[in-house]
């Protein structure tokens, strides 16, 4: 692509100086918008690489507009970022070509796009068609431009690591924002809740991405030697981090981490397979077994997870008798498996359940924090959330696209030469913060938002790229076409 002329960029500053100043003269919302999708334009067509690069470090400071003007929902500055990059996508692919074939051939892009193409057929069918397309749309641009140019620009290895860095940073700024605000307030339970405010919704999507970002950040540490100025600010984001989580006081955040890194250690010693399905088998003979005594034992369990105590509020996520989080919880569960009994083939359609559920409600599930109206948000569940509103084979497309990720990164881990370390502690790290976001998507769904899709789908785009090249070399002939 060419570079912008003068008479472009005095063009371009006019645009964006006429329709600044129109939105606060006239106090037009559109116009005050205008700009930043502009902006994101010009940069995503003359600054392609800088920009696909630049939303590592500004998802984690987006900041969504609705919280200001309660009727648009934008994330400012990623959405328009997002959407430019995505014209330019399709314009650049309709005009010349730039995604190979090998690429359509990855089964991470290629479950994708055939959830993508469910997603689309089950908004024709959907009980409200204008919300389902308006969340294809924004699917849309959450996730294709981030896989298919990150795939494209991936193949640069030094790219992955300055993604990975511009991540660790927005999201250290973030978390040192939050812990600055949260000691105003004594570290306090209660205010964990909003302090992360406006850059996070709440302490939970706030864990999520923290407990993801770990793994990457301890990489960073543990490759090559850097110099020493960096190797400290690496090792003081990563402690940032570490004490984010901590006083996040987030559940599944600190649950989920503990499992990926056990995850990632079995993965590490390439404990067989056969064992671990063995073990696996065993343990759920045992819980049904045992189940009316470990339901005996749940309904003894009156901790609340309002305490502060790390230990205490860890015990607080198996009380489902008195929780109101883990009841409001088991209610959003039991209507997304009601309305999949109702809606078996195609759901309600993509984007809702926040809509539909209040119905399926029962008083047995109520609870204090329950509303008759249901207007409290989504299934808090990835997949309960595809299976309500996309139906049974909404799920099983999506249970695909995470099998194929994980059974890429597993394999390229084991394919790729010891002696290539940094790679291997990269990979290791992907999976464990893979593991991380899809152990907490069974308590929560966040896909929807900016600040898990881009970091998201930007590991599975490293992924394909890597494997991409490593099939490559095992394989020259595979790159002739």
């Amino acid at each position: 692509m060419q570079a912008p002329t003068n008479r472009s960029l005095i063009c371009i500053g006019a645009l964006l100086s006429i329709a600044f100043g129109a939105s606060l003269y006239y106090n037009l919302l559109y116009l005050f918008i205008l700009p930043p999708f502009i902006a994101a334009l010009y940069f995503a067509v003359f600054q392609t690489e800088k920009t696909f690069l630049a939303l590592a470090l500004l998802f984690p400071l987006s900041v969504n507009i609705e919280e200001y003007t309660k009727n648009i929902g934008l994330f400012i500055p990623t959405e328009p970022i997002l959407f430019g990059l995505l014209l330019l996508l399709c314009a650049t692919q309709i005009k010349s070509p730039f995604i190979s074939r090998e690429t359509w051939k990855e089964p991470i892009i290629y479950t994708w796009l055939i959830l993508l193409a469910w997603i689309f057929i089950t908004s024709v069918t959907s009980s409200n068609p204008l919300i389902s397309f308006k969340f294809l749309v924004a699917k849309s641009w959450f996730v294709i431009p981030v896989l298919f140019f990150g795939t494209y620009f991936f193949k640069n290895e030094k790219n992955i690591s300055r993604f990975f860095v511009l991540m660790t940073i927005g999201v250290s700024i973030t978390a040192l924002y939050t812990i600055v605000n949260h000691a105003s307030y004594g570290f306090g339970e209660k205010e964990s809740h909003w302090v992360m405010f406006p850059f996070f919704k709440d302490h939970t999507i706030y864990g999520a991405i923290i407990a993801l970002s770990i793994p990457i950040s301890i990489a960073l540490l543990l490759v090559v030697k850097q110099k020493p100025l960096k190797q400290f600010l690496l090792l003081l984001m990563a402690v940032v981090l570490f004490l984010a989580l901590y006083f996040s006081y987030t559940r599944a955040a600190w649950l989920s981490i503990a499992l990926a890194v056990f995850i990632g250690f079995i993965i590490h010693i390439k404990l067989k397979k056969q064992i671990v399905i063995g073990v696996g088998i065993i343990l759920l003979f045992f819980a049904a077994y045992k189940w009316q005594s470990i339901q005996f034992e749940l309904s003894r369990n009156k901790q609340e997870h309002t305490t502060e105590d790390f230990s205490e509020r860890l015990q607080s996520a198996g009380n489902v008798t008195t929780d109101a989080s883990n009841l409001e919880r088991i209610n959003r569960w039991s209507c997304a498996l009601e309305m999949f009994k109702e809606r078996p083939v195609f759901g309600f359609g993509p984007g809702t359940y926040s809509f539909e559920y209040a119905r399926f409600q029962t008083p047995n599930n109520l609870t204090i924090i329950s509303t008759n109206f249901g207007d409290l948000g989504n299934a808090h569940s990835e997949y309960l959330s595809f299976l309500s509103e996309m139906g049974l084979l909404g799920l099983i497309f999506f249970i695909s696209f995470v099998f194929s990720v994980f059974y890429s990164a597993i394999k390229l881990y084991y394919q790729t030469n010891r002696q290539e370390r940094n790679k291997r502690i990269f990979i290791m790290a992907m999976i464990i913060s893979l593991s991380s976001y899809f152990i907490h998507a069974f308590l929560n769904n966040f896909l929807d938002t900016d600040k898990a899709a881009i970091p998201v789908f930007a590991i599975c785009a490293i992924i394909v790229s890597l494997k991409m090249k490593s099939d490559l070399s095992a394989d020259p002939q595979r790159g002739i076409e």
